[in-house]
């Protein structure tokens, strides 16, 4: 296997524009006559490096913001999309190159208007490669119900789920996790479609539920913020949004919050709302982000870019900034990240926990790759009221998993594959006890 030596980190990404990387720009401008069309090469691409037995499957995607810029995404090792550190392009070729872990890896192709080919060089060794283009479509998008809130940042919509028959009826607002998901929890690296299970579950049993892509997904693609710009908040403001329009609708009896992952965090914190009845957390960390992203690292990283790591997470934790970073760190901290950063590590899901006074129940499974059964075994000891649900062999994607780590995540770009046993029947024994009202 391609050796790459970042860990499965929570995705950080925020919905938002992405910083562009620093190409040499003499490549960059080129014979305008002899370059590779740009506006051709702009968006995402899927394929493949075609190593023997076990092709490992890679989605590129490149941006146009006055030079060319670009990154990877490597689902089955957990990489998200990693800066190139170049790309040059001339005459129908392009190459761009990634360091990561303290190596460098370059892919040297041709390129169409629908296609890249060529060979990726890593160590001294060589494989091909090949990318087709990728339209980026939330998939499951057939038309349901949509409701709408007016933010200061533009305007969301979130799909409404209801049961069969006439109201009232509760309803749960479903967070996603980190990142570019959408409503249905999918990213650009594979379909899933786990969060539209829930909520086909929730309305078979009799409870709606609204649920909304993030920003710069979805159909909230548009309902983007420029990354520099970026808080923590936001995802909050957003939530607490919906919490507003569906208190003052009369087909709702009350309202809970079901986050995931990173949405767990937003959900406890909107959740504190005295319009909310209920809080339910699956797969959520229960330490603050910097202790959780360095756990992650730990092991994966040399000892200088571990020494880093820890020097830049002291140094945004106390609200500050790192301008020099290094270029196998970029992906994790580059300067238009850190405040986001810095925002989310102003809460700690121990003490945001604590703060609930309505019924909550924290869910893990035994195989999470991303979020360990001990984070959920932390926020049940900061609310020991709390009901803990561990769902046997559940992976991050609510998906019943093997042991193999690989195996594991090709469960995240499986739409087809059903929730893990023990979820939704624990999740809905709870939701029968809760006293909704407004």
């Amino acid at each position: 296997m391609i050796l790459i030596l970042i860990s499965v980190v929570l995705a950080i990404g925020t919905s938002c524009q992405k910083k562009d990387s620093a190409p040499d720009e003499d490549n960059e401008t080129g014979n305008a006559e002899n370059a590779v069309n740009t506006s051709a090469l702009e968006g995402f691409w899927d394929g493949s490096i075609k190593i023997p037995n076990q092709p490992l499957h890679i989605i590129v995607s490149f941006q146009d913001h006055d030079t060319l810029s670009g990154d990877i995404s490597i689902p089955i090792q957990g990489v998200d999309e990693h800066p190139f550190s170049s790309i040059e392009k001339d005459d129908g070729s392009i190459v761009f190159t990634m360091e990561i872990g303290g190596q460098s890896m370059t892919f040297n192709g041709e390129a169409s208007d629908d296609k890249i080919e060529g060979t990726f060089t890593q160590a001294g060794q060589t494989f091909p490669f090949e990318l087709d283009k990728k339209e980026q479509t939330a998939t499951g998008d057939e038309e349901g119900e949509f409701l709408t809130v007016d933010t200061e940042e533009g305007t969301l919509q979130g799909e409404l789920k209801t049961p069969d028959g006439d109201g009232p009826y509760p309803v749960m607002i479903i967070i996603p996790g980190s990142g570019l998901t959408d409503r249905n929890g999918n990213t650009i690296a594979g379909d899933n479609n786990s969060l539209k299970m829930v909520a086909e579950i929730l309305a078979e049993n009799g409870i709606a539920s609204v649920r909304y892509d993030k920003r710069g997904a979805g159909k909230n693609k548009d309902a983007i913020t420029a990354e520099e710009d970026m808080r923590f908040d936001q995802f909050i403001d957003d939530a607490l949004h919906w919490v507003d329009l569906l208190s003052a609708d009369d087909q709702f009896t009350g309202i809970g919050i079901i986050g995931h992952s990173q949405g767990s965090l937003v959900g406890m914190v909107a959740a504190q709302d005295d319009k909310v009845d209920t809080f339910v957390s699956v797969a959520g960390a229960g330490s603050p982000i910097d202790e959780v992203m360095l756990q992650q690292l730990k092991g994966q990283l040399p000892d200088n870019l571990l020494a880093e790591t820890k020097e830049i997470l002291k140094e945004l934790k106390k609200g500050g900034q790192v301008e020099n970073v290094s270029q196998a760190l970029q992906s994790e901290f580059r300067p238009s990240v850190q405040p986001f950063l810095s925002s989310w590590m102003e809460y700690d899901p121990a003490d945001e926990i604590q703060k609930l006074d309505i019924p909550t129940l924290i869910i893990n499974g035994t195989r999470d790759l991303q979020v360990t059964k001990e984070e959920a075994d932390k926020l049940h000891a900061a609310k020991s009221d709390a009901e803990l649900l561990i769902v046997d062999k559940m992976n991050h994607v609510l998906k019943e998993a093997p042991e193999d780590k690989g195996k594991n995540m090709e469960t995240y770009w499986d739409p087809d594959l059903p929730l893990a046993d023990g979820l939704m029947d624990g999740m809905l024994d709870f939701l029968d006890g809760v006293h909704f009202e407004k």
